[in-house]
C-alpha cells in the first residue's frame, strides 16, 4: 500500500481530513501483540478509548480504502448510539461508493441505525429487501433474513 495507495492524493487528504494515522510493524511488540496483528497490511479504526471499531487485513486500492474507512468510521458512531453521524457515514458510502464490498455492511448497518434512531421495525425489513435485491449473495442478506417477517 505504500506505493499505491498511501501516495494517492485522495488518501492523503481523506486521512488527513479523518484519522490520526498511526503505521507500526506488524512486529512491533507490544503494540502487534496487543492488537492481535498478524499480518500486513492491517488497518484498525479505533475510538479516541482505543476500543476497535472495524479492521482490514491486507491490499486496498485507494477506493476500497476510503470505503472501508467510512464503514469504520460509521461503525464508532454506531457503536458509540450515534447513529445520525453513522447514517450520514453509511448514506456517503452507499452512494459514492455503489460497487464498494463494503457497500452490503453499510446498508445493513445504516437500516439498524434507522431503527434504532427511530423504534420503526420497517426500516429492518427494508433493510433486507434492498439486500436481497442488491446483493442477494451477501452475507449480510443472510444475516437479515429474519427481518422479512416483519
Amino acid at each position: 500500500m505504500d506505493a499505491v495507495t498511501y501516495p494517492d492524493e485522495k488518501i492523503i487528504a481523506f486521512v488527513q481530513e479523518n484519522f490520526i494515522p498511526l503505521q507500526i510493524a506488524h512486529d512491533a511488540i507490544p503494540l502487534s501483540r496487543d492488537f492481535n496483528i498478524k499480518w500486513t497490511p492491517t488497518l484498525i479504526t479505533l475510538g479516541i478509548d482505543g476500543r476497535e471499531h472495524h479492521r482490514s487485513v491486507g491490499f486496498l486500492n485507494p477506493e476500497d480504502f476510503i470505503s472501508s474507512a467510512l464503514l469504520g468510521m460509521g461503525k464508532f458512531h454506531f457503536d458509540n448510539d450515534r447513529y445520525q453521524e453513522a447514517l450520514s457515514l453509511f448514506e456517503n458510502l452507499i452512494s459514492r461508493h455503489p460497487g464498494s464490498d463494503y457497500v452490503a455492511e453499510a446498508i445493513f448497518l445504516r437500516g439498524v441505525s434507522l431503527y434504532k434512531h427511530s423504534g420503526d421495525r420497517l426500516f429492518l425489513k427494508e433493510v433486507y429487501e434492498t439486500l436481497s435485491s442488491q446483493h442477494p449473495d451477501s452475507e449480510w442478506t443472510k444475516r437479515a433474513s429474519p427481518y422479512r417477517l416483519l
